[in-house]
């Protein structure tokens, strides 16, 4: 299924509109945007939707929060963070593994998140799975992933494009396809991790509290210099710990 502008989630549609005012001026580096009634009334939605929409154009780097002064539009995205490639149900597993229930398996257009990290062209069309990570029947995460055209994993990847074009059983996730698929390949991997909360939409799929504390995951694998994956992790408040590597 391609998802086209039309058909696109509501949230993302209003992302790229605030996204676009930013890259086109309108709100330029270090500029404060207006309050949300007013920003809201401006873009004609929802409050709600708007709340969404900029918690991720924040969470993607585009928007910092600032006491008293409001959500202002940043100079450059944020550095990256640590290292370690993994499949997230593999890493948050303790004992009893974790299932990968899929929500949605789609194919998009890219957003300002996989144009950055993906280095996606306008019209691309990038796989995108969302999925929840269950353990004892509880939601313990949700995962975002987003592949590289099918054209750049043809080139530096073709075993993970033929993995992806084979319809593998969705009760995976695509790091795992990934991974399953890189015997003999070198893969690299940065992440970044961000304290934020999870908002209308992702508290719905983890049958959550919107305001609800959470740590998010960003993460980009590569090959070479080249990246070939993109996703977002959303872990809640109780979700089971997650270990991280440090070396010098």
């Amino acid at each position: 299924m391609v998802v086209s502008g039309q058909q696109r989630r509501p949230v993302v549609v209003l992302y790229e509109r605030i996204a676009d005012a930013i890259h086109e001026g309108t709100y330029p580096p270090g500029s404060t945007l207006p309050s949300e009634p007013r920003l809201a009334a401006e873009l004609g939605v929802s409050r709600p939707a708007l709340r969404e929409a900029l918690l991720l154009l924040q969470e993607d780097g585009l928007l910092s929060v600032r006491r008293g002064v409001g959500r202002t539009v940043n100079d450059r995205p944020p550095r990256r963070g640590y290292e370690h490639i993994q499949p997230l149900e593999e890493l948050l597993s303790t004992g009893s593994p974790l299932r990968v229930r899929p929500l949605l398996r789609a194919v998009e257009e890219p957003t300002d998140f996989t144009t950055q990290h993906l280095l996606a062209p306008a019209g691309a069309e990038l796989r995108f799975w969302e999925s929840l990570l269950v353990g004892e029947g509880t939601a313990a995460a949700l995962s975002q992933e987003w592949a590289a055209a099918e054209q750049v994993l043809d080139e530096v990847h073709p075993a993970f494009a033929a993995a992806l074009r084979a319809a593998p059983a969705p009760a995976t996730s695509m790091l795992a396809v990934l991974s399953a698929a890189s015997r003999g390949v070198a893969l690299t991997a940065h992440s970044g991790v961000t304290a934020t909360l999870l908002g209308q939409r992702r508290g719905e799929q983890l049958g959550r509290a919107a305001d609800t504390p959470a740590v998010l995951v960003t993460q980009v694998v590569r090959v070479e210099d080249m990246p070939i994956l993109a996703a977002k992790h959303m872990l809640p408040t109780g979700a089971p710990a997650m270990p991280v590597l440090q070396s010098n």
